[in-house]
């Protein structure tokens, strides 16, 4: 960021703005510029203070700001960053975690963190559609972009359709293992998109504030005799993804 930035005075910007609007404004304008890279660390809270003049809480409100726009991020005990861009999904092909993610020049990671087998309360069982209390596969894994931690999903599998999954390596692709070991394969997908505030758990896992923005990706997914595969829920920083869905309109 360059030093030096300085804020109109009063109690707004020169159109009336408040300071909050004008710093955000700026810093906006210098990632659009490419002043700030992707990846950069912005100046700390207090250099922004000494930089602007600013009071320390409208210097985070302005970055809060930027923080709910996706444009920045915070680490823990770091600072702040400009934020990497977003991963392009779309709900309307069937592909992989890993596929779209190296398809789009980037480096995906995965990490297991919990296989257990869990009785189905009764919502997850009217999924599967056994009896509630039945014995089925969950997973909790961690994914990353390059090195960024961006989503926890936790997925449920039955275990009638795949014993012996927790022998695996499942630090990569499931639908592979399901359809290379066990002959499951995906031949319809149902999604659920809804935005979410990432609860504590969660922001734990990806190191972020609970509370922080994030989407909820619910997929369920069919093979041809309609038994469910997978039941995934996917919790996503919001900075990280972008919804595109290209139709051809029918008339």
């Amino acid at each position: 960021m360059p030093s030096g930035l300085t804020l109109p005075g009063g109690r707004g910007g020169e159109d009336g703005r408040p300071h909050y609007l004008a710093l955000r404004d700026q810093i906006a304008s210098a990632i659009a510029m490419g002043k700030l890279a992707a990846g950069a660390r912005l100046p700390s809270e207090r250099q922004l203070q000494t930089d602007t003049g600013t009071a320390r809480g409208t210097i985070r409100e302005a970055l809060f700001q930027l923080e709910a726009e996706g444009l920045i991020y915070r680490r823990d005990r770091s600072g702040w960053y400009v934020s990497p861009p977003a991963i392009t999904y779309d709900p309307t092909r069937w592909t992989g975690f890993m596929s779209y993610v190296i398809d789009q020049q980037r480096t995906p990671s995965t990490e297991l963190l919990s296989i257990e087998s869990v009785a189905a309360p009764m919502g997850v069982a009217d999924v599967f559609r056994v009896v509630p209390g039945t014995p089925l596969h969950h997973l909790t894994r961690r994914r990353s972009i390059d090195g960024r931690a961006v989503l926890i999903e936790r997925i449920v599998v039955d275990p009638a359709l795949a014993p012996g999954l927790e022998q695996h390596d499942l630090g990569g692709s499931l639908t592979r293992i399901l359809g290379t070991v066990y002959a499951l394969k995906v031949v319809r997908n149902r999604v659920d998109m809804r935005p979410c505030a990432l609860t504590t758990s969660i922001a734990d896992m990806l190191n972020v504030k609970p509370g922080t923005p994030g989407l909820l990706v619910v997929r369920t997914s069919f093979d041809a005799e309609g038994r469910v595969i997978e039941y995934d829920h996917e919790y996503w920083r919001h900075d990280a993804i972008r919804v595109h869905v290209d139709l051809d309109i029918r008339s």
